[in-house]
């Protein structure tokens, strides 16, 4: 069951790019937009994480992580975040846990691949309480990066 705003995030424990454990816990105290995308090197994926990229600095202003999760090996995903200057941590849910339990997950996706992160976004406040979710069901369109950001302003006035 994919979860919704007012939801309190499951927390997780994932590796990243660099091979360092990280957790959602580590993060309490401050706003959290988590990415998942299908698979890395992929057209749409790296759009969605370059708009990220290209506006690292507002969500770095305002006291937010950005967080991109993919099935995608720690490997992988090291060669992707070298190859498009990502700043941000991409983690790998090799084992599956993660997106299935945001509700973020294929249990097929094309070329008969199974076991696929969903195009999503969730927007975590300090609290660790879901403010936005958005899951995507087709892997092509982008999540709304300008809800995304209006929800970010919002609750930055409401905290600030």
């Amino acid at each position: 069951m994919a979860l919704k705003v007012g939801d309190i995030a499951p927390d997780f424990k994932l590796y990243s790019s660099e091979l360092t454990e990280i957790s959602l816990a580590g993060f309490k105290g401050k706003k959290v937009i988590i990415h998942f995308f299908p698979l890395a090197f992929t057209g749409t994926c790296t759009e969605q994480l370059c708009t990220m990229r290209d506006n690292f600095s507002y969500y770095e202003g305002i006291n937010a992580q950005v967080i991109g999760i993919s099935v995608d090996s720690p490997f992988s995903l090291a060669k992707f975040k070298e190859a498009q200057s990502y700043q941000f941590p991409l983690l790998s849910d090799f084992n599956k846990e993660v997106s299935k339990s945001y509700g973020a997950f294929y249990d097929e996706f094309v070329f008969g691949l199974k076991g696929i992160s969903k195009r999503a976004a969730f927007v975590i406040d300090e609290a660790g309480k879901i403010v936005y979710a958005e899951i995507l069901e087709d892997a092509k369109e982008l999540p709304d990066f300008k809800a995304i950001n209006d929800v970010l302003k919002a609750s930055d006035v409401q905290v600030g």
